[in-house]
């Protein structure tokens, strides 16, 4: 189950950077790519909200959405020659981060076999983390007093484009920024995922977590940190990467979701002009993401090169393509760059 990113507030699962479904299915892998509601839509929480609400909590509706679907796939796979008992849910950027509350999420953790985390962090760090639920609320709340819209019916009767409008006009206005994304209510969200993960309370499964030498930030620490935590509860392993290649046709380099033409072998969809080892590489890392789909272990089913990150081998999986046929080996010393998104 793919969850595209998009900082919780855009972006589709049918973007042509993920089209990919063709690449998957010839490895025996049923790729399922779903929506999910984003931004306000998806994540508003207020004490009103709240009040009205069986469980006295609000937002998250984008997040349960994921995982209305995740229940679905688990529920009806199989009727598409799918096993229910081996989902793998992965995804990037604030897909990455939607990954790590599904696996947080005591309403939704227990139908998950795999989980890959792409550019959002790992422990102690991550892409924009669950924030306090008391929080959150308020401060719409101060939003929505700011323009004496006070009531249900009255925040009901605005249209999207309205509430869009309202929101960057506060922003403007007072300085505050409104953010949307997961937060900890106690009802679907009962921790952070750091917080879930040192109690170890999230499952155990195989994982995989990494991101791109010209990211967002430095995520070389967080990731490793929760693959030597994983190492410490579990016999399953976590599996750390570094996306470096510096794409071809600008001097963007390896930036945010450079990786996703490569994991999805979607270059069809590009401008960019892309090499033999550009090809070669994309085909490696979906035989990577698939073999972890369906084995656990990146390499397949007997094993390979890339380790697991632990004490005794704590080693990145290097991702990077020339006209050679070198395209990845591991280090423990992942080199990040620097950067964010391509100008």
């Amino acid at each position: 189950m793919w969850i595209h990113g998009g900082g919780y507030r855009e972006g589709f699962a049918y973007e042509p950077e993920m089209d990919g479904g063709i690449d998957y299915a010839s490895r025996g892998v049923i790729l399922v790519q779903v929506t999910y509601r984003l931004g306000v839509l998806g994540f508003f929480s207020h004490p009103l909200l709240s009040e009205e609400s069986p469980n006295g909590v609000s937002g998250n509706y984008g997040v349960m959405d994921q995982a209305a679907a995740l229940k679905w796939i688990h529920d009806n796979i199989d009727q598409f020659g799918g096993d229910p008992d081996n989902i793998m849910i992965f995804g990037q950027s604030a897909g990455g981060g939607s990954v790590q509350t599904l696996l947080a999420s005591p309403k939704s953790r227990d139908y998950v076999a795999k989980a890959i985390s792409m550019s959002a962090g790992g422990l102690g760090a991550g892409r924009r983390p669950s924030m306090p639920f008391d929080t959150v609320q308020n401060n719409n709340k101060k939003m929505m007093d700011y323009f004496d819209i006070t009531t249900l019916d009255e925040m009901r009767s605005l249209s999207f484009d309205s509430l869009t409008t309202l929101i960057n006009k506060y922003g403007a206005e007072t300085g505050k920024r409104v953010f949307f994304s997961p937060v900890v209510e106690d009802y679907f969200l009962t921790g952070t995922f750091s917080e879930m993960a040192q109690a170890n309370e999230i499952p155990d499964i195989p994982y995989m977590f990494g991101f791109t030498a010209n990211d967002m930030n430095d995520m070389t620490k967080p990731v490793a940190d929760f693959c030597l935590l994983r190492e410490e509860q579990s016999d399953k392993p976590a599996y750390a990467y570094l996306f470096s290649r510096q794409l071809p046709g600008d001097d963007s380099g390896a930036f945010h979701s450079s990786d996703l033409w490569y994991v999805f072998h979607s270059f069809e969809h590009s401008w960019r002009p892309f090499t033999d080892g550009d090809e070669a590489l994309s085909l490696h890392m979906v035989d990577c993401w698939t073999n972890f789909a369906k084995y656990g272990d990146p390499n397949g089913k007997d094993g390979g090169e890339w380790t697991p990150y632990t004490k005794a081998t704590p080693e990145f999986m290097v991702f990077d393509a020339d006209q050679t046929d070198d395209i990845s080996g591991m280090t423990d010393s992942p080199k990040f760059l620097g950067g964010g998104f391509p100008r």
